[in-house]
């Protein structure tokens, strides 16, 4: 205000004084209103970096500041979108506001190459002029600066035209051409490598066929649902001696694991879903053989289903507590099964105590139970004699020392409490959870299926539901194959191809060689 004061002391005429005061004026608005507009933008850039160094301290914040590993897992994905859209609007805000922004280093542990068996397109960038551009001379090439992106295209259609031309003789009447190449659906559209974009996108990647319709519609091709589930249908039929075939091998092995997860199934009587059961059984890692895993669907969780499955089998059955396996292992049983604890469920019930009240009791059970794992992971790349025997030297020690704890606080301890109930679930089963250290070969928890079904247990968000129990059961044989060949480090993509492809003409007497295992990966086609 004392810029417009002093007009009044300038010889000027009324008019110009006018003017000139007004234009005064509008400069120390623009400029309060500039001001304002900086403040909003540095008040951005703090509260931005606020958010950035909470969200830093959540994502790479040290244990007792960090979230639990649970959370993390839950939250790494977001946490991390988060991260990287806080830092660009902070260098938006920074660059809008004509201010220097400092990039903080984000911790990385450095870009890894890209895979070596991709295809590469190369872009070649040459200069526009091979002369100088400051005196004239020609350029001479010393090196190359190389730089690469990863890309991918998305599924394209397209079209097998297959050609058999006609031959007739004038002299016999007869016609002669190329017999039809043999498919797995005769007559049918789908070519083999559609045929496995469908399957692997409903049962590996868990995606409805309404949404498989709608990426197809985009392409402008039509895939009415209707044809998806025909297709879906009968290749599950081709496959099926495949499954029959992997369930014989497996059942002929000594040591196996089970485990069970609810799945929702339509009932539509009833206009709702009701609960069925899909069942895995699992090969045991630390014995000779290949990976198999055998998911079998069921409408129910009763303990006849796994006595259905398993049959006559008799060997070490690795499983957790629940009671429908507990039949099979009665004593006066033809042929019994012999159980073996899982000491993850074990650990479980202190874990879960400790993190409800910090309980010591529970922290002390957990540290000597970790013990075990670690002479476990000292183990893992012996062979089986070599295994038994540091089971013997370092693990039975352990365990006879952990009874004898379990024994005398459990005597401490009130009936009826958490604690109680975590002592009291190791002790019941304690024969069962020490039979893996008497041998060098059996597992000392149940986690290899609980893995593997975790996966399908994650794509029910997905699918939410089974359509009927036969579709449980072609999902079910399905996701045997499959799962199989990824225990056996083979593509599945790449293994499915390669057996609809031969199944057609392939003799029932050399099934085995069509297994998700029997060929070495580099035979498999990808």
């Amino acid at each position: 205000m004392k810029i417009l004061n002093q007009l009044d002391e300038l010889n000027l005429d009324v008019t110009a004084k006018t003017q000139v005061a007004a234009l005064v004026q509008s400069l120390l608005d623009q400029v309060k209103k500039d001001a304002e507009t900086l403040q909003a933008k540095d008040l951005k850039i703090q509260a931005l970096i606020l958010e950035l160094a909470h969200l830093r301290r959540i994502r790479y914040g040290v244990k007792n500041e960090a979230l639990s590993s649970a959370q993390r897992d839950l939250f790494e994905e977001t946490c991390t979108e988060d991260l990287a859209a806080v830092e660009a609007e902070g260098e938006q805000a920074g660059e809008q506001a004509g201010s220097t922004v400092i990039k903080p280093k984000r911790p990385r542990a450095g870009r890894q190459p890209l895979p070596a068996h991709l295809p590469r397109i190369e872009h070649r960038h040459e200069p526009e002029s091979c002369q100088c551009g400051q005196c004239g001379k020609d350029l001479v090439k010393i090196g190359e600066d190389i730089t690469e992106q990863l890309d991918v295209e998305p599924a394209k259609f397209f079209v097998h035209r297959h050609i058999r031309p006609q031959f007739a003789c004038r002299h016999c009447e007869t016609i002669t051409a190329a017999p039809i190449p043999p498919a797995i659906i005769d007559g049918g559209m789908a070519a083999v490598g559609l045929l496995v974009w469908v399957l692997i996108s409903k049962y590996l990647d868990h995606l409805p066929l309404y949404r498989l319709e709608q990426i197809a519609a985009r392409d402008r091709v039509i895939l009415a649902r209707s044809t998806l589930a025909e297709w879906v249908g009968r290749t599950g039929v081709a496959l099926q001696p495949l499954v029959s075939r992997l369930i014989e091998i497996l059942l002929e092995r000594g040591t196996l694991h089970a485990d069970e997860t609810p799945v929702p199934q339509l009932d539509p009587g009833n206009g709702k879903t009701k609960r069925a059961y899909l069942w895995a059984y699992r090969s045991n890692d630390l014995e000779e053989g290949p990976r198999i895993i055998v998911f079998d669907y069921r409408g129910g969780r009763s303990g006849e289903h796994a006595r259905q499955f398993l049959g006559s089998w008799q060997g070490h059955l690795m499983v957790d507590d629940y009671g429908g396996y507990k039949a099979l292992f009665i004593a006066t049983r033809q042929k019994p099964c012999i159980e073996l604890g899982c000491w993850a469920h074990a650990r479980r019930k202190f874990f879960d105590l400790h993190q409800a009240n910090e309980s010591p009791m529970a922290l002390e059970a957990l540290t000597r139970i970790g013990k075990l794992y670690h002479i476990e992971q000292q183990g893992i790349t012996l062979s089986i004699e070599a295994r038994q025997q540091l089971r013997a030297e370092q693990s039975q020690p352990v365990l006879n020392a952990l009874h004898e704890w379990l024994t005398q606080t459990r005597a401490k301890t009130a009936n009826g409490g958490g604690s109680a109930k975590a002592l009291n679930y190791t002790l019941k089963r304690w024969q069962s959870l020490i039979r893996y250290a008497e041998t060098g070969h059996l597992p000392i928890d149940n986690n290899p299926v609980e893995n593997t079904i975790r996966l399908i247990a994650l794509g029910k968000k997905n699918w939410l539901f089974a359509g009927s129990e036969r579709a449980g059961q072609r999902a079910a044989a399905i996701q045997t194959l499959l799962g199989t060949a990824k225990l056996n480090g083979i593509d599945p993509a790449a293994w499915l191809r390669d057996t609809l492809e031969k199944l057609p003409t392939w003799p029932n007497s050399r099934i085995d060689e069509l297994l998700p295992f029997a060929r070495p990966i580099e035979d498999i086609k990808v």
